[in-house]
């Protein structure tokens, strides 16, 4: 079955907003993190708050680097023409699945059961 050209068309498209969107969150939340280390805090629990929610956010930007390498990924799929094919089993991924999760690498059939095999391995 495989995705036509303005399907392909629609998932480049979308996934190059996406990546522009995290790519401008990442540049602001550095900014913003580079004007707070210049800030200084006399009361040791304003500046534990400060360092904490820091944690946070520089966890959040290693999440979103995370998903902009799937993204080029997915884009390299896109390029090479493997992009909506299952790595797994190598059967098409339905354009349902790519259009909630468009960096996909799996079926939804092939991801179940990695999720079985994961869930079976930690209990």
């Amino acid at each position: 079955m495989g995705l036509n050209a303005k399907q392909i068309e629609a998932f480049t498209e979308q996934l190059l907003e996406w990546r522009n969107e995290l790519e401008g969150g990442l540049n602001n939340s550095m900014q913003s993190m580079h004007r707070e280390e210049q800030a200084s805090f006399p009361d040791p629990t304003d500046q534990a708050t400060m360092e904490s929610d820091r944690d946070f956010d520089l966890r959040i930007r290693d999440r979103e680097r995370r998903l902009i390498r799937k993204i080029d990924q997915a884009m390299g799929r896109i390029k090479d023409g493997t992009f909506g094919i299952c790595d797994s089993c190598g059967g098409d991924i339905s354009s349902k699945r790519l259009q909630a999760r468009p960096v996909t690498t799996l079926c939804i059939d092939c991801k179940t059961a990695q999720e079985i095999e994961e869930r079976t391995r930690t209990d």
